[in-house]
């Protein structure tokens, strides 16, 4: 079974910015998943299967340097571009409104499209990512330098050949605790390796990355009225825990919950808590609304 088979099937949608690939699997709710940077859907390999009894499980390849085919050379990439991309897929779709859940880059994405479109949202939930004055990590500024020198990103990618070089701090080495599989991690780095429009799309993003989105989506989250769950790693290493803290006092009636044992990667490092907290979350929240109605 291919890495990616838990998360369904596997279809494509024609978007304004160009095509955008996704799985999906379950029925029921909606609920949209948006990974980070430099990986793809298959982050979220392991918390749609016990979710899919019950949901609508969507998980797109978002176009962040891990997806394929390339964007239109003209879309854009930046953060309010990625989430008027998110609104596109789900007018493409026909979804009306939907949960979204966010991981790194992705979860600042989520805030944006929370923010600006509330409307289209019904649950929130944020894990571990760039929020408030953090974006992207102070560890990967590298990046957005990199993505100025011409040639730099090929020759960024092509390092990523190497499985040791992944594990370094400055790659993919303190994002999770435990290793990543050798054909999750290639699967991640693929399209960036070996495709010129999927480089062009990454340098686009990160020469993107600012913190003056994330702080004006944090300007606004005390306006939303949206059921949100802020699921933070105790020990991340670059989102640190007081910032889903904070994500959770911003937002009106927000859960937080604390994750062990895990760092950024709260869907690789534990999957299983995180689709639980997921799960309760849903269903607890649809009731609320149930009765508020």
């Amino acid at each position: 079974m291919s890495i990616s088979a838990s998360l369904g099937e596997q279809r494509e949608v024609s978007l304004p910015s160009g095509t955008v690939r996704y799985r999906e699997r379950g029925s029921g709710e909606p609920l949209l998943f948006v990974h980070g940077a430099l990986v793809n859907g298959d982050l979220w390999r392991n918390v749609v299967p016990p979710l899919s009894d019950r949901y609508r499980c969507l998980t797109p390849d978002w176009p962040l340097g891990s997806h394929q085919p390339a964007l239109a050379p003209e879309a854009d990439l930046s953060l309010p571009g990625l989430a008027r991309i998110v609104i596109e897929f789900l007018d493409a779709l026909g979804i009306g409104s939907a949960a979204i859940a966010g991981n790194d880059t992705g979860g600042a994405i989520c805030q944006i499209v929370a923010t600006e479109h509330a409307q289209r949202v019904t649950r929130l939930i944020l894990t571990d990512c760039d929020a408030f004055d953090i974006c992207p990590p102070r560890m990967f500024a590298y990046l957005k330098v990199t993505a100025r020198v011409p040639g730099a990103i090929y020759l960024l990618a092509q390092s990523m050949r190497l499985r040791p070089n992944r594990r370094l701090p400055i790659a993919f080495g303190w994002l999770s605790k435990r290793r990543i599989p050798n054909d999750v991690m290639d699967a991640y780095v693929g399209p960036l390796t070996s495709d010129a429009g999927v480089r062009r799309d990454a340098t686009k993003l990160l020469k993107g990355l600012s913190p003056r989105y994330t702080l004006e989506a944090a300007r606004r989250l005390p306006e939303l009225r949206i059921p949100a769950l802020i699921a933070w790693a105790r020990d991340d290493k670059f989102f640190p825990f007081s910032y889903g803290q904070r994500l959770a006092e911003a937002i009106p009636g927000a859960q937080f919950e604390a994750v062990e044992d895990s760092l950024t990667y709260v869907p690789e490092d534990q999957p299983e808590r995180l689709a639980e907290l997921i799960g309760r979350f849903l269903q607890t929240s649809a009731k609320t609304q149930e009765v508020s109605a």
